[in-house]
């Protein structure tokens, strides 16, 4: 007898079968165990990174400087691995301090960057503060503040505008968790830069509207959340149009690596799109340095899986945890994260 699948059905077993694969730890990688799993480990690793025990930093030139921004993203990737809760901690008071905020998001007179605002506004929602007393700072009315009657989100500055759709897609995901909510036109705002082929591009309004996976990954996740449903699944089509064989995305250079396949991987799953969240995850894991690395890398991972370079690992491990797990931005919180730092469990 011979029994015939639907294609439904096929598609729903090849699934499960793709996705429990990807969730396996392959030799070369960090190993499962004892609770410890790939976001885990690698959300480890990025907190050993913090200088200080509360910050990143980037070199450029030999010069090592605080970022602001890349703290920041280590502390969503620790709410998305419910660990590391004690460094996320430290991580949002460093960035809060007066200081450093203003640094970042401007001062909130002369200078106010939309896209600096709307990624702290959301981190202290995330660890569940209130971004309207922020220090004093009222982050969420400054961030309503920079938006135009068009409903774009842009920087008050004397050096220019660099709003791009970054700016919009975190401004829309932190105004989400507000009373207020979304304003209508900031959606809309979005949803109208869509490229033809689908995708989101990170500047508006350019003589070629280039789709890019990191803008688009950002963009369909702020569109859910705004109730545009049918322009996020144009997103995400376009998303899973441009996945590669291996279940990574490339950059604009055309180069398969962490951060891309990281946020992609977020706004897949994140999507329902699971088979292609379970390939990606499945690339990303084949980027993270297992017991078979120098013990100060393991859990870390690599950008492109070249020669383990440090200074593009932070970010890219980052980036990757919210691939692993799959938590989209509109989900995080670290409610409930463990405090400690995991450690892969290497003999």
């Amino acid at each position: 007898m011979v029994v015939r699948l639907s294609r439904h059905r096929l598609l729903t077993l090849l699934c499960g079968v793709l996705t429990a694969l990807a969730l396996a730890t392959p030799a070369t990688a960090a190993p499962r165990h004892a609770g410890v799993d790939r976001a885990d480990a690698a959300a480890g690793w990025l907190a050993r990174q913090l200088v200080d025990g509360e910050r990143l930093e980037v070199v450029f030139d030999g010069v090592a400087y605080p970022d602001q921004g890349l703290t920041l993203d280590a502390v969503f990737a620790f709410a998305a691995a419910g660990v590391a809760d004690t460094a996320g901690a430290r991580a949002l008071a460093w960035v809060t301090r007066p200081d450093v905020r203003d640094g970042y998001v401007g001062d909130g007179a002369t200078e106010a960057y939309a896209g600096a605002t709307a990624k702290l506004a959301l981190a202290v929602h995330v660890r569940g503060g209130d971004p309207g007393d922020v220090g004093g700072v009222d982050l969420v009315a400054r961030l309503r503040s920079l938006q135009s009657p068009g409903g774009r989100f842009s920087d008050r500055s004397a050096y220019g505008d660099y709003s791009n759709a970054f700016s919009q897609s975190f401004a829309i995901l932190a105004l989400e968790r507000t009373a207020q909510g979304v304003p209508p036109a900031a959606a809309d705002w979005l949803a109208g830069t869509r490229c033809a082929d689908g995708g989101y591009p990170v500047l508006p309004a350019q003589p070629v509207c280039a789709s890019d996976v990191d803008a688009t990954a950002l963009a369909v996740q702020a569109l859910r959340v705004a109730g545009r449903s049918a322009d996020a699944a144009a997103g995400l089509h376009w998303l899973l149009s441009v996945q590669r064989a291996d279940g990574g995305f490339a950059d604009p250079a055309g180069t398969p690596n962490a951060n891309s396949t990281g946020l992609a991987a977020q706004a897949l799953r994140d999507g329902g799109r699971l088979l292609a969240w379970g390939r990606a995850r499945s690339f990303l894991a084949g980027l993270q340095v297992g017991c078979a690395g120098a013990p100060a890398d393991r859990g870390a991972v690599d950008f492109d899986g070249g020669a383990f370079d440090p200074g593009t690992a932070t970010r890219a491990t980052a980036q990757a945890v919210l691939g692993l797990t799959g938590t989209g931005y509109a989900r995080l919180t670290s409610a409930g994260a463990a405090p400690g730092a995991p450690l892969p469990p290497c003999p």
